[in-house]
């Protein structure tokens, strides 16, 4: 049963997706990050704002709703807790680039929540590095699996990405969501 806050409460747009679900078993050393760039970890009173603008950012194009729908009060308890590494990728000038939220609540079995980067960061080989990190982080805090799910509706380069990655596919599920009208990418927008 869905949360009341994932129910449009207005108008939406039904969409059908094919969900892939991946994992990988196999670490990589971390990655050296490209000269003038940072990688920290975000926690306490900014976290849920600048969660919420680097989600819709760089989800926006691709029809991430779920957690801008989210209350903040249940974002934050998910971000605030000490098993959740809500990572951003920072520029020289300090500016956010992109994030990973990496979930290790379950014991060994981690979840790659959300991983992506603003549009303004692609192209120059950062998404592989924070991918990488993130693969990285996962078995150095003893995981023994690292799963990521990604969807039709997602950057076309998300599942190639994971691939290339070393994550295997374990499943694909076709989906129907209704979503909020005011997530919709102008590019799925009914007619």
């Amino acid at each position: 049963m869905l949360p009341g806050w994932l129910r449009p409460k207005g108008t939406s747009t039904r969409l059908a997706v094919d969900v892939t679900f991946l994992e990988t078993r196999t670490s990589c050393p971390p990655p050296v990050l490209p000269e003038g760039f940072s990688l920290t970890r975000v926690t306490g009173g900014d976290a849920v704002p600048l969660y919420r603008a680097l989600y819709a950012g760089v989800g926006q194009d691709y029809c991430w709703w779920m957690r801008r729908s989210m209350p903040d009060q249940d974002l934050a308890d998910i971000l605030h807790d000490p098993a959740v590494h809500f990572m951003v990728l920072r520029d020289s000038s300090g500016n956010s680039s992109g994030f990973y939220e990496l979930d290790l609540r379950q014991g060994g079995d981690a979840n790659l929540a959300y991983f992506g980067l603003l549009s303004q960061a692609m192209g120059r080989g950062l998404g592989r590095m924070l991918l990488d990190h993130a693969v990285a982080r996962a078995f150095d805090a003893g995981s023994w699996r690292l799963r990521v799910n990604t969807c039709t509706l997602d950057h076309p380069h998300a599942l190639p990405n994971y691939r290339r990655a070393g994550f295997s596919v374990r499943n694909v599920v076709s989906e129907t969501w209704d979503v909020p009208d005011e997530y919709v990418p102008e590019r799925l927008r009914r007619l």
